[in-house]
């Protein structure tokens, strides 16, 4: 079956390799309906933005780079990016490559204020290609607590690496540490925030 002229080489090789993917009744169907209700213009229009989803889609689901350091976090459940028996595993060159947050603040468990520095949670789950909604970390010791994606996200949480410049020691709760901004936040100074600020974590199980 001959694909149909879409005016351009990007739609073209688009309908090729759709089409090779056996797809051909559903694409001509999608692209007939688009016709009788849009016009031509509409046609293009819709399957363009068809293409850039699916394109999206693939790139999304490419698997992460292998770790080439020792591996600090691995991230598993609801994940769709991996690199390697279904986990996502990130030595400390991934984590850094991720985008950052800084944080200035005093915690329930340190002296004066300090200045925080790691990957964004969010930046953590966009990586991996996640799906649930909460973030159940997981320390060395087993300890586990769950963080809301959408809280995560609202209020910048970090996986912090760094505290004051320097790596964070496992006896000073690194390596890392869920870390909220407790001074720019005063409604963030709860119990259950406390709770869900884990150090020493080694595991995030997106659910």
């Amino acid at each position: 079956m001959q694909a149909p002229c879409c005016g351009g080489r990007v739609i073209g090789s688009g309908m090729t390799f759709l089409l090779a993917l056996g797809w051909e009744r559903l694409i001509m169907s999608i692209l007939m309906t688009l016709r009788q209700c849009l016009g031509r213009r509409g046609m293009m229009a819709g399957f363009g933005l068809f293409l850039l989803m699916s394109n999206a889609s693939v790139v999304h689901a490419h698997p992460l780079p292998v770790p080439e350091g020792k591996v600090m976090l691995t991230v598993e459940g609801d994940v769709s990016r991996t690199n390697g028996d279904g986990v996502a595993r990130f030595d400390r060159a991934m984590l850094q490559a991720l985008p950052q947050g800084t944080i200035v603040t005093h915690t329930p468990w340190t002296e004066g204020a300090s200045r925080f520095e790691g990957p964004l949670l969010g930046a953590i789950y966009d990586a991996v290609g996640a799906h649930g909604d909460s973030l159940r970390v997981v320390a060395l010791n087993d300890f586990a607590a769950d963080v809301p994606l959408p809280e995560a996200k609202e209020y910048g949480v970090i996986l912090a690496m760094q505290r004051d410049g320097e790596p964070m020691p496992v006896r000073e709760y690194g390596p890392l540490f869920v870390l909220y901004p407790f001074d720019d936040h005063p409604e963030l100074q709860t119990e259950e925030v406390r709770f869900r600020s884990v150090w020493q974590v080694a595991r995030i199980v997106v659910e």
